[in-house]
């Protein structure tokens, strides 16, 4: 699973760059923030490689969440103009349609991960 997890992050942080190279606008913002939270589903499995989908995609949203809204505080906008890193982990400014993209992306990544299991538990051995 730890595997799968990585090359699952890899490809999300491709599909990402990529979005953004080819699109822009609200679309690139919206599956910018969907694919941030299939990022956190992937490092969230990465860390605890037997989590079920349900609970994976409720702590990615969660963590996808507090980050949005740590952003109320001013601190993200602050350490982001001192750090790519920061700015690309934390992002900079509250933003409510967020909210329901990383609810979109966990909701995705749940369901190819519970595709995937499913198909891996269909397997003939």
């Amino acid at each position: 699973m730890r595997a799968a997890a990585l090359v699952a992050a890899v490809v999300t942080v491709t599909a990402g760059l990529g979005v953004r190279s080819v699109a822009g606008g609200e679309f690139a913002k919206a599956a910018g923030d969907a694919l941030y939270t299939v990022l956190v589903y992937a490092l969230v499995l990465l860390a605890v490689p037997r989590l079920r989908p349900l609970p994976a995609a409720l702590a990615a949203a969660g963590l996808s969440w507090a980050v949005e809204l740590f952003q109320l505080t001013g601190v993200p906008d602050g350490l982001g103009r001192r750090s790519t890193l920061a700015r690309l982990v934390l992002g900079s400014t509250f933003n409510p349609p967020d909210l329901f993209w990383y609810l979109v992306g966990a909701a995705a990544a749940a369901g190819l991960h519970a595709a995937a299991a499913r198909s891996w538990r269909s397997r003939p051995r």
